[in-house]
């Protein structure tokens, strides 16, 4: 709680701790479903089809609940989606046909993916955005994002209680308790929600349409995003493991000892992007740290051995993730207080597809050639939207910076 800025709201800590509540059921959900579904005798078909479904069900749902999130209070918003998460994790408890679970997979909030595009996102944004100084906004996203990181890691740990309580309790058991957990945390974050007064998340003008006077800032922004996320899904986890394997002869310990690291500094990188951007401005934060890391992952694609290749993945890591809150408020900044459950469902849902774009022809890569070319498209990729974006909007700046 220390780390929340002076200026920040009631209404700010409730949004913190419901992503909390939310990274969590997230955390563990991302595993345990393809082991779930596989206990239920679905064949890898039925799997890969259900996990599909979530994905573009939750980027659906998520574009647009920011499309008409203009018309309803932040407050209503929340409310209904803390609902279906509840909702979700009942009916993956207690459901166990194939279609059925197909379409509360589709609807509902379940996310197999690292990344968070989900429901809860433009109405968060939303209300951050209006709950603490502009001065300040950065921050508190730095801290929106470490808190994800952080509880997410939690969650993801968590799964090894399937194993420890299955013995006493039966797998599946365990495993449909897990799920009927999720749909508990979504009736806890709906209870913690309905605390937020209209004064804290205010009702937005009804007359306005979804995107008004910033749209083609917006339009931009989300084109220039997907190009970043796109060469972001050329370096997947699942990916960069093959890779060392078939590269180095790097056994999964050994690489999962790398992904901790990365993962850790991401989350220190996080908390110190508040900071520097006070220091030299959101865009500047964006490209400049932005930049330097993937000139780091273009090196790895040719470092000699396993441990070079680490090490600039490692060093990547502190800076690769900066952009993430910076990206985020800046949006949030640029765009008028109704168009910000828009602005950010707009600018996040394409980055999640673009990244989903991707990975198929990394793997067409690595079948040809032990050579990090993914590493090294990626990159390029990566370095392209950089110069772009400080090339299109160094100028436009936030109110705090004007």
């Amino acid at each position: 709680m220390m780390l929340i800025p002076k200026s920040a709201t009631s209404a700010a800590r409730k949004i913190l701790l419901g992503r909390s509540l939310r990274a969590f059921g997230d955390g563990y959900v991302a595993i345990l479903l393809a082991t779930y579904l596989g206990a239920l005798d679905f064949d890898a078909g039925a799997v890969g089809a259900i996990s599909t479904s979530t994905l573009l069900g939750s980027a659906l749902c998520t574009l647009a609940l920011g499309l008409l999130g203009h018309r309803h209070s932040p407050r209503k918003g929340l409310l209904w989606a803390s609902a279906l998460m509840a909702v979700t994790g009942l009916a993956f408890g207690f459901m166990h046909g194939f279609w059925p679970l197909m379409l509360v997979a589709f609807v509902g909030t379940l996310n197999p993916s690292s990344g968070d595009v989900s429901v809860f996102l433009p109405l968060e944004h939303t209300v951050l955005s209006q709950s603490v100084d502009a001065s300040e906004r950065t921050s508190l996203f730095s801290l929106y994002s470490f808190v994800g990181a952080v509880i997410g890691a939690c969650g993801s740990l968590a799964v090894g209680l399937v194993d420890l309580l299955a013995p006493s309790l039966g797998r599946m058991a365990v495993l449909q308790g897990a799920f009927l957990l999720y749909g508990v945390l979504g009736l806890a974050t709906f209870a913690l929600y309905s605390t937020l007064s209209r004064a804290q998340a205010t009702e937005p003008a009804p007359a306005q349409r979804p995107l008004g006077p910033s749209r083609r800032r917006v339009y931009a922004l989300a084109a220039l995003f997907s190009v970043d996320a796109f060469g972001g899904g050329f370096i997947i986890n699942a990916l960069l493991t093959l890779w060392f394997f078939r590269r180095f002869g790097l056994d999964v310990t050994s690489t999962g000892a790398i992904f901790f690291a990365t993962g850790l500094c991401n989350a220190v990188s996080f908390l110190a992007a508040g900071p520097l951007a006070r220091r030299i401005g959101l865009i500047n934060t964006m490209v400049f740290t932005h930049l330097p890391s993937n000139v780091l992952l273009v090196a790895a694609a040719f470092a000699p051995s396993a441990g070079m290749a680490a090490a600039c993945l490692i060093a990547r890591s502190f800076l690769s993730s900066m952009d993430v809150p910076t990206r985020t408020s800046y949006v949030m900044a640029v765009v008028t207080p109704p168009e910000r459950p828009a602005a950010a469902s707009v600018t996040a849902v394409p980055r999640s597809l673009a990244a989903a774009a991707a990975p198929a022809l990394s793997g067409w890569l690595l079948s040809l050639s032990t050579f990090g070319w993914p590493l090294l498209i990626g990159g390029a990729l990566k370095i392209g939207y950089d110069l772009a974006l400080l090339r299109l909007f160094s100028r436009v700046k936030p109110p705090e910076e004007a």
